[in-house]
């Protein structure tokens, strides 16, 4: 678990095939120190959730298997690439972002960047499933980076970024164009299973929003 609180730089050193179907293994540099890192941890890398296999002092080694590879901007990593990082959560943190679970939705991409006061806002392209679980307000996890969503269209969204999270993470060095991975809130979700159902249930969830709204959920 996560917090979507970026803990500093990384650099994807090099690139392999893991020898494990169609996974790779990234070797990744951070930019600082992994002291009480340890084989078997969990790293967000862009905000996947991956294991680390090796470790020195400032390099790991991460499986990526094809289902990450297929569901996030990992499966168009190359050499040289900069990403974010963030190491599991500790209970007794604070929780300053949002609870990031590290298993990416989906990816978006990046309509437009432009400068608002001392601001940049974003817009990003996504698909209709991935708004239907976003609201006004809310979080969502751009590659790793917990923000707020300040507008939301059915097929786009809009954050704004201030300065100190544009020097600190990835977002701050992407352009138009530009392919991000996009994890909703893992609230949100479970509300939306509740009031929704299962499309083949035999029983109807008597869990509606009139429901939530009386029962102070909403």
């Amino acid at each position: 678990m996560f917090t979507g609180i970026i803990e500093g730089f990384g650099t994807i050193k090099n690139i392999k095939p893991s020898g494990k179907g169609e996974g790779r293994i990234f070797s990744i540099d951070s930019d600082f120190d992994l002291t009480g890192t340890k084989i078997g941890d969990s790293i967000a890398v862009n905000g996947a959730c991956l294991t680390a296999v090796s470790l020195s002092e400032k390099r790991f080694d991460v499986d990526v298997a094809y289902e990450t590879l297929s569901m996030s901007t990992h499966g168009k990593s190359v050499i040289g690439e900069r990403v974010n990082l963030e190491r599991a959560m500790r209970l007794s943190d604070r929780l300053d972002g949002h609870l990031v679970s590290g298993h990416i939705d989906g990816t978006g991409i990046i309509k437009e960047k432009k400068n608002l006061g001392n601001a940049v806002i974003v817009t990003i392209s996504i698909s209709e499933d991935l708004s239907s679980q976003m609201i006004k307000k809310g979080s969502v996890a751009i590659d790793g980076i917990s923000l707020t969503i300040n507008k939301l269209e059915r097929d786009s969204f809009e954050i704004s970024i201030i300065p100190h999270t544009a020097k600190i993470t990835t977002i701050g060095i992407k352009n138009a164009g530009d392919r991000v991975n996009i994890e909703t809130d893992m609230i949100g979700k479970y509300v939306q299973k509740l009031v929704l159902g299962k499309k083949n249930d035999e029983k109807k969830s008597n869990i509606d929003m009139d429901f939530l709204t009386k029962n102070g959920f909403l």
